[in-house]
């Protein structure tokens, strides 16, 4: 891939590093904006799709499936390089990244143009326990692991008299009250409340959903009236929360809160924030306090002082982006601001290509729309309209599908919806799903060596562990005796 040394590339190369919702739009856009002979385009991710992240929760529940929330890159990317493994190492002063496969040894790349886009990670704590118990929320592959966990818990305990292991195996806990941990909550309990109609041995009201919130309020994203509405309509399906309060420790599966709870929990799900992606520590790329690549409004990378560094293009959750529309603060972490900066990043590197001038990034927010269950949701648009209920679960649907890349995806996804309402939705879990070598390890141990008989043993007992021939050869009767009593 690096260019030889001394021959200068003909074409100028634009590695995009991740190949999220910003590198694959703005992939996407600038290769619509430039032909090949303008410039390569080469995106680096470890997975070899897209996630479009709003639509976790309802994969988790099963409302949709798993496999329609992601976009392939070699489907989605036309015209565009995909290379696969993790970003290891970002000098940009000498033009290059260095790559590591799934697979074989590192690699570096060299290019004229870099975009970031690497996303973020989960934020987690140094809570006993939690890196051993907990689950997180972030990509396709746990959605999936938590469905088929908490379906699994529910087969379990339908055939488990034991009272508190029962109990362990049916609370549920989520920790963190944003849009990701209420949405995957409401989705997922509502899944599971449907699921136990079809158990005769558990009774509804052994399923225990736990919230714990470190804020005095949840969903900070909207209004406080809607994030009220919310706690209400979550209370009211016997869902337990505790504001203000934090995990202290998890070590076995006890959970053990600030305030002085404590219970058992064989499922606790980690959504407490998200921090930008730490390779970005190995790069020589300048960060702001939180790890962010500092950014000006028209997403070129600036240091401290604002001075442009060349060639250099940042955005979404790992970049700390103006938000024109709040001076003084940054863009927010979501896929509506990320799917917008991913095109703006495609048409501004395009301009420079061409010797123009890059415009400022602007985008008022549109609202926020969040699922809680099937048929279930809250809304609101434009700042000041605020929706809930049906309408507001309609109108998340609505916006999300239209949101998601290409249109097999759509077209699959709202084939989906239509067969669940038609068919309802599946519960079922799929046994050792990510341990599927399990029952065949087992399968392969040879069977333990019998253990042999004692000398001590009486003669019928020695006679009995015999062979068949030698036990009749040495038989009372082989001799030509008669067997008494």
């Amino acid at each position: 891939m690096p260019a030889p040394a001394g021959k200068p590339r003909k074409v100028p190369r634009v590695v995009v590093l991740g190949g999220g919702t910003v590198g694959l739009y703005s992939a996407r856009r600038l290769r619509r904006r430039l032909g090949k002979r303008d410039a390569a385009i080469v995106v680096v991710d470890p997975r070899p799709y897209m996630t479009y992240a709003p639509f976790l929760p309802e994969a988790a529940a099963g409302s949709i499936d798993p496999r329609n929330v992601v976009a392939p890159h070699r489907r989605a990317l036309k015209g565009v390089d995909v290379l696969q493994g993790h970003v290891t190492q970002i000098e940009h002063a000498n033009r290059r990244v260095q790559i590591t496969p799934i697979e074989g040894d590192a690699y570096w790349v060299t290019y004229d143009h870099l975009v970031v886009g690497l996303g973020s990670v989960a934020r987690t704590l140094p809570i006993p326990g939690l890196a051993e118990q907990g689950i997180g929320f972030k990509n396709v592959e746990e959605a999936i692991a938590l469905r088929n966990h908490v379906l699994g818990r529910i087969d379990v305990a339908s055939s488990t008299w034991d009272p508190d292991l029962r109990r362990k195996m049916l609370t549920f806990v989520f920790v963190g009250g944003g849009f990701a941990g209420i949405e995957a909550l409401a989705e997922v309990e509502d899944m599971a409340r449907y699921a136990v109609r079809h158990y005769k041995q558990i009774e509804p009201d052994e399923l225990r959903f736990v919230l714990v919130e470190g804020s005095p309020r949840i969903l900070p994203e909207v209004s406080e009236e809607l994030g009220g509405y919310t706690l209400e309509q979550l209370r009211k399906r016997d869902i337990e929360i505790f504001l203000s309060t934090f995990l202290s420790s998890c070590v076995g599966g006890r959970v053990v809160l600030s305030n002085g709870t404590e219970f058992d929990a064989e499922t606790i799900v980690w959504t407490a924030g998200v921090k930008a992606n730490p390779v970005l520590q190995d790069s020589d790329l300048p960060l702001d306090k939180l790890g962010r690549v500092i950014c000006n409004a028209t997403l070129q990378v600036t240091a401290e002082d604002g001075t442009v560094v060349a060639d250099a293009w940042a955005a979404g959750d790992c970049a700390a982006v103006p938000d024109l529309y709040n001076p003084g603060k940054f863009c927010p972490p979501n896929a509506q601001h990320a799917l917008r900066e991913g095109n703006h990043i495609g048409d501004n590197l395009a301009l420079v290509l061409r010797s123009a001038q890059p415009t400022e990034y602007k985008h008022r927010n549109v609202g926020a729309v969040a699922s809680l269950g099937m048929y279930k949701g809250v809304a609101q648009m434009f700042g000041r309209i605020k929706v809930r209920g049906f309408l507001a679960w309609v109108l998340h649907r609505s916006y999300h599908v239209f949101a998601m890349p290409t249109f097999n995806r759509k077209l699959r996804i709202a084939a989906g919806w239509t067969g669940s309402v038609l068919l309802r939705r599946e519960v079922v879990a799929l046994g050792s799903l990510h341990d599927p070598r399990a029952e065949f390890r087992a399968a392969s141990v040879p069977p333990k060596p019998k253990d042999e008989p004692a000398e001590s043993a009486a003669p019928a007992a020695k006679d009995a562990a015999l062979p068949p021939q030698k036990a009749e050869k040495d038989s009372p009767a082989a001799k030509g005796g008669t067997a008494t009593a």
